[in-house]
């Protein structure tokens, strides 16, 4: 073994040592931990990693799998220091349903990770960024690949189109040439990157179902994507169009009324979709899938700012931002 490709590493590691109350009891510790590096994985210098609303409600308990002790933190982006022949000095990000939730994960200085679970960093992006790919993408395009990719002519419709995984979906279905409308529950303009104009909703002041038919020629849309859930699934369930299909991510109350004539006669697909159910080398090739999109510009990384970046001795703030419902891709740098 030589100096430039460890096997072991001493990390210093954001720890959650039981199960917080509430998001404000969160006490998260930097400790010590030696990291070794199997025959398949990689060693992973991290230069920045992503906070997920998923890290917070793990932490409190939400997750019942979570395990603890542990390491937070999902996504990740640095540079490979240890792992099989050609690999060292590689540029990567990732992202993974099991990390920081079932085993340790990326808020700390190093990461153990599966070969095949990284993606090369596109030159354009900053470690910041690529860290804040990670959750957002994922969900996004793991629910266009189960529901079936967007394409030209496609009408999309993006419940919570200003949450990330709403700019995210925005930015993958005008990048396949589809109509993107978003919905939002006040008035505001659509604050993502986009590859053709999106017409928003006020949800507050508009029927929406109705909206989506005034403007596609009486037609509902052909894939609804909600990141919301109940509060706009029957919104959401008017609007479809013959054969159209409802991505659903979240839930707020569990239950909702269902029509189910309304559904087989409309032919409807409603697909679920939990990215923690995504192990690191399914999570990679879900990333593999976005790789084009980020090195031709369709696809874009959300911008972070100055004051949402943390020392991993501020995670304790970092955490509560993301629990204060911060738009801010928030992130942290050891």
């Amino acid at each position: 073994m030589s100096s430039a490709d460890p096997k072991t590493v001493e990390a210093r590691c954001v720890r959650l040592n039981a199960k917080a109350e509430n998001a404000a009891a969160i006490a998260p510790r930097l400790e010590r931990h030696t990291l070794t590096c199997g025959a398949n994985d990689l060693l992973i210098e991290v230069k920045a990693a992503a906070v997920n609303p998923s890290d917070v409600k793990a932490a409190t308990g939400l997750m019942p799998y979570a395990v603890f002790p542990r390491t937070p933190g999902r996504d990740y982006a640095g540079v490979v220091i240890g792992g099989p022949a050609g690999t060292i000095g590689r540029k990567v990000f990732g992202s993974s349903g099991d990390l920081g939730i079932r085993r340790d994960g990326t808020h700390a200085t190093h990461l153990v990770v599966e070969a095949d679970a990284v993606v090369d960093k596109p030159k354009s992006v900053s470690w910041a960024e690529a860290a804040g790919i990670g959750v957002p993408f994922v969900t996004a395009m793991e629910g266009f690949r189960r529901a079936g990719l967007p394409k030209s002519g496609d009408t999309v419709l993006v419940f919570g189109v200003n949450g990330k995984v709403g700019q995210a979906a925005v930015q993958i279905a005008t990048w396949q040439g589809a109509r993107v409308i978003g919905v939002v529950r006040k008035a505001e303009a659509y604050e993502g990157h986009s590859n053709a104009p999106v017409e928003v909703i006020d949800s507050s002041a508009t029927d929406v179902a109705a909206r989506v038919r005034e403007v596609n020629g009486g037609k509902g849309a052909d894939i609804v994507f909600n990141t919301v859930g109940d509060p706009y699934f029957q919104a959401a369930h008017k609007s479809l169009a013959l054969r159209g299909r409802q991505i659903l991510i979240a839930a707020i109350d569990r239950i909702v009324q269902f029509n189910i004539l309304e559904f087989y006669r409309g032919q409807h697909t409603y697909v679920g979709i939990d990215t923690l159910g995504l192990p690191s080398a399914a999570t990679g090739a879900v990333l593999r899938d976005l790789g084009p999109g980020f090195a031709s510009g369709h696809l874009k990384p959300f911008p972070i700012k100055a004051n949402a970046i943390y020392p991993l001795e501020r995670a304790k703030e970092a955490y509560a931002a993301v629990a204060g419902s911060s738009r801010d891709r928030v992130i942290l740098k050891p």
